[in-house]
């Protein structure tokens, strides 16, 4: 099923009252108060609480949405201490949720927190009905078989999607907001007369837009694309998917992801005259550091994924359609229309 969205809460609204118009004062003249109404309305879920929903988080509730609800059922380790900046020495062994939630209050006490952990909601009927009770869905750093799922029952739904994770320093952004409405800029208005309009966009969901085939861009399209790090990336989902959910954290993983990655480019048509194979330091670096989380990236990632998120709720200027990946190692990133 495939619902119109509009970003918001469909239930009956809260209005912003004028102590909160003072605290969002500078967001509200930059995105305007309805947009900020749409916010304030808005109930989010997150799912799994590392590097980059840390990141996420912390943009999304300093910017004034209406509830969060959090969802990990891991406990804090030792690694998360890095990128996990709502984690602390003393939380090593508590429940993720259980260590973050009153710092996450602690940054806007305005937004309503709620922490959830049994494994039991994952299943399928709790699932539904958990995805049922919010307005946008956010999974961070979880293998393709699962964001698949609960893109799915999103679509079921008729929820905007959102996946986005980091491997080393590598991530990316991938977003299904079903048809979505959204105020853009005239770009042929005159200089001394802008105006916005109202345009609309079809989102792919994620089993679809990983279908999407390179045919027919031009050199320089495809070059400005990234084609290397979009199928890295694919490949250490497939990779996970072989070894039931482990990245690979060994040099000798590098044959047989090179294999994977190289495979995956040859059905993605991708123009020869840029990309014939992925390059072997790449595959290299993926295979000893996709496992492990970077401060930087996940800061940069995060913040993407955030910013992303409240343009979708707010409804103001065109999201990420739909693949956004960030490449670490220049600092650059690209987006990749696949399928739409």
């Amino acid at each position: 099923m495939d619902t119109h969205y509009e970003g918001g809460s469909k239930g009956d609204p809260v209005q912003i009252t004028e102590d909160e118009a003072a605290v969002y004062d500078r967001q509200i003249r930059l995105w305007g108060l309805e947009a900020q109404q749409r916010m304030r309305n808005a109930t989010i879920l997150v799912i799994r609480l590392r590097g980059t929903a840390t990141e996420a988080i912390k943009n999304i509730v300093l910017a004034g949405i209406g509830k969060l609800v959090i969802y990990d059922s891991e406990e804090v380790k030792e690694e998360d201490l890095g990128a996990g900046f709502f984690f602390r020495d003393e939380d090593v062994g508590k429940k993720r949720v259980d260590a973050a939630k009153a710092r996450i209050e602690a940054l806007n006490p305005l937004v309503t927190v709620q922490a959830l952990r049994h494994p039991t909601l994952l299943e399928q009927g709790s699932l539904e009905a958990l995805i049922m009770s919010v307005d946008l869905v956010c999974v961070t750093d979880w293998d393709r078989e699962a964001l698949i799922k609960i893109n799915d029952i999103c679509r079921q739904f008729g929820k905007p999607f959102y996946a986005g994770g980091t491997f080393g320093l590598l991530g990316y952004v991938f977003c299904d907001l079903l048809k979505h409405d959204y105020i853009s800029p005239d770009r042929s208005a005159p200089k001394e007369a802008p105006k916005n309009v109202k345009a609309t966009a079809s989102y792919s969901r994620l089993s679809t837009a990983l279908q999407h085939r390179w045919t027919g861009l031009t050199k320089r399209q495809t070059k400005e694309l990234n084609p290397a790090v979009v199928h890295i990336i694919l490949a250490l989902w497939e990779y996970q998917h072989i070894h039931e959910g482990k990245l690979p954290d060994d040099i000798d993983a590098t044959s047989e992801l090179g294999q994977i990655a190289n495979s995956i480019l040859a059905l993605s048509d991708v123009n020869r005259q840029v990309l014939t194979s992925v390059p072997p330091d790449l595959i290299d670096a993926m295979s000893t550091s996709a496992v492990h989380e970077f401060s930087p990236t996940c800061a940069v990632v995060g913040g993407i994924l955030a910013q992303d998120i409240l343009k979708a709720l707010a409804a103001r200027e065109a999201p990420i359609a739909n693949f956004f990946t960030f490449d670490g190692n220049t600092g650059g990133g690209s987006v990749c229309r696949m399928k739409m």
